[in-house]
């Protein structure tokens, strides 16, 4: 689904993406690794278009999407979640997730004078179909909580609810484990799941958790110094000499080398 071909993205002589060059297959939860200042991230706001590349070209189907802005991305299925929750705090969960769907009756002043009607025919099915995704993600008893209220790993729910009020072909997630207890983490594991299972999402993951990425990732894809280190499955990855090295470190060597030997 998406082809990305010696990527550059440089902030003045720092590189933060150097040259990568990846693909993410249609169907496929993918892993996206590698230690704090590797380029992952910035290599998603390039693919997602937040960013605009120095060089290199990003396709999706086979279309040239270099450089598109991240509104035209969202319209052709392609949407992203951040490490940091961006979420309206002062709405509630439901319309958090109402707010999604682009060109809505209500957004026009003219509408709201002459099409009241139709403005509340699909305030009404938005509000089903939210409440047919908190049920999905089973977190339906949060609906009217205003969203500020709610914990950080039910906003990271939240913002995965997002990708489903939209026909989402594939979505970048980062960090979602980032300051979620492990129950949570659990529940938004197999919520990715399901949803690469039942509805056909494609996902990209940047996650530290190597447990959570051995359970939902094949393949994995490890990014050091702004480039594409290595590629295989999470058990192929952990076994690689030059990952241990360079980006697991000494305590995941030793704890490798002690699982071996048991």
């Amino acid at each position: 689904m998406i082809v990305v071909e010696n990527l550059h993205k440089h902030f003045g002589g720092f590189h933060a993406v150097d040259g990568a060059s990846l693909s993410i297959e249609t169907g496929s939860i993918t892993g996206l690794i590698g230690p704090n200042g590797a380029g992952k991230t910035t290599l998603f706001n390039v693919i997602a278009g937040r960013l605009p590349p120095t060089s290199g070209r990003v396709t999706m189907d086979g279309e040239d999407i270099t450089g598109l802005s991240p509104h035209e991305l969202f319209n052709k299925g392609l949407l992203r979640t951040f490490q940091i929750a961006h979420e309206f705090g002062s709405m509630s969960v439901r319309e958090n997730l109402m707010l999604v769907p682009p060109a809505q009756a209500g957004e026009t002043l003219l509408n709201t004078w002459l099409r009241r009607k139709a403005i509340a025919a699909q305030e009404r099915e938005l509000a089903r179909k939210a409440d047919e995704v908190l049920e999905f993600l089973t977190i339906s008893h949060l609906a009217d909580e205003k969203a500020s209220q709610i914990s950080g790993g039910q906003k990271k729910l939240l913002e995965l609810g997002r990708t489903m009020m939209v026909d989402a072909k594939i979505v970048f997630l980062d960090e979602v484990g980032a300051g979620v207890n492990r129950t949570l983490l659990n529940r938004i594991g197999d919520a990715i799941v399901r949803l690469n299972k039942e509805r056909g999402y494609t996902f990209c993951v940047i996650e530290h958790d190597m447990d959570f990425i051995a359970r939902l990732c094949d393949p994995v894809i490890v990014m050091a110094e702004g480039k594409v280190l290595a590629q295989g499955s999470a058990a192929h990855i952990m076994e690689n000499t030059a990952v241990i090295e360079a980006y697991l470190g000494t305590g995941l060597k030793n704890k490798v080398t002690a699982e071996a030997a048991t």
